[in-house]
C-alpha cells in the first residue's frame, strides 16, 4: 500500500484586520449549504452525493474478494482514496465560504444548531452529514479571529424561519415542506432560508 506525507509549518502573521462593519446572518441547509442576508445562496458541494454510487459499487466490490489478497488490498486502497477525495472537495468549499465571512464582514451571526438531534431523522442525516454543520462552525470561529471580525451564534431556540422579517410577527407552525415564508399579518412573501438569514442579522441589532 502507498503511503501519503505531509509536512506542517508554523509561523506568525499579524492579524489581518477586517474594516468592514457590516452584519451578515447565515441561515445553513441541506438544500443549500448556507443563505446569506444578503440574498446570496451559497452551495453545497455534496460531494459524498455525488460518489455515494460509485462509493457503494467499490464497497461491494471489496467484500466479494478474498481477505488479505492482493486484490483486495488493493480495492480497500482505492476506496479510501474516494473517502479521501470526498473530505477534501467538502473541506474545500467550507474554507471558501468561511474566508469569504470572516474576511468580508465586521460580524457573522449563525444559529446553533443542534447537529446531533438533526441527525436523529434518518431521512436527512446523510444530507446533514454532506454538509458538514460542525466543520463550518470549525472552520468560522478560528478565521473571524484571525481577521478580527466577530462570530455571534444565536441560541438554537431563536425563532428565525417562523417570524417574518417585514413586521416581526411570528407563526405558530411552519412545516418543512414549507420553503416559502408567507406572513399572515403583512403579505409578505420571502424564501424561508433568506427570511431566516435575515432574522439572524437582526439578532445582534
Amino acid at each position: 500500500m502507498s503511503c501519503q506525507w505531509f509536512i506542517s509549518f508554523r509561523f506568525e502573521v499579524e492579524t489581518q484586520e477586517c474594516t468592514s462593519k457590516s452584519v451578515v446572518g447565515v441561515d445553513l441547509g441541506v438544500k443549500n449549504l448556507a443563505t446569506l442576508s444578503t440574498g446570496e445562496v451559497v452551495l453545497g458541494a455534496k460531494s459524498y452525493k455525488k460518489y455515494e454510487a460509485k462509493l457503494s459499487r467499490m464497497q461491494w466490490l471489496h467484500r466479494h474478494k478474498i481477505i488479505g489478497s492482493s486484490n483486495w488490498k488493493k480495492a480497500q486502497l482505492q476506496i479510501a482514496r474516494l473517502h479521501r477525495k470526498i473530505a477534501n472537495i467538502r473541506k474545500d468549499t467550507l474554507h471558501k465560504l468561511t474566508t469569504l465571512l470572516a474576511k468580508n464582514h465586521g460580524t457573522v451571526v449563525i444559529e446553533d444548531l443542534n447537529v446531533s438531534g438533526m441527525m436523529a431523522n434518518h431521512k436527512l442525516a446523510a444530507s446533514i452529514a454532506d454538509m458538514s454543520f460542525f466543520e463550518f462552525r470549525r472552520q468560522l470561529t478560528y478565521k473571524c479571529q484571525l481577521y478580527n471580525s466577530k462570530l455571534v451564534v444565536v441560541d438554537r431556540w431563536f425563532p428565525s424561519s417562523k417570524t417574518c422579517s417585514n413586521c416581526g410577527t411570528k407563526k405558530e407552525t411552519l412545516t418543512l415542506s414549507e420553503r416559502v415564508f408567507e406572513c399572515g399579518d403583512c403579505g409578505f412573501v420571502i424564501d424561508r432560508d433568506l427570511n431566516a438569514a435575515i432574522n439572524l442579522s437582526k439578532a445582534v441589532s
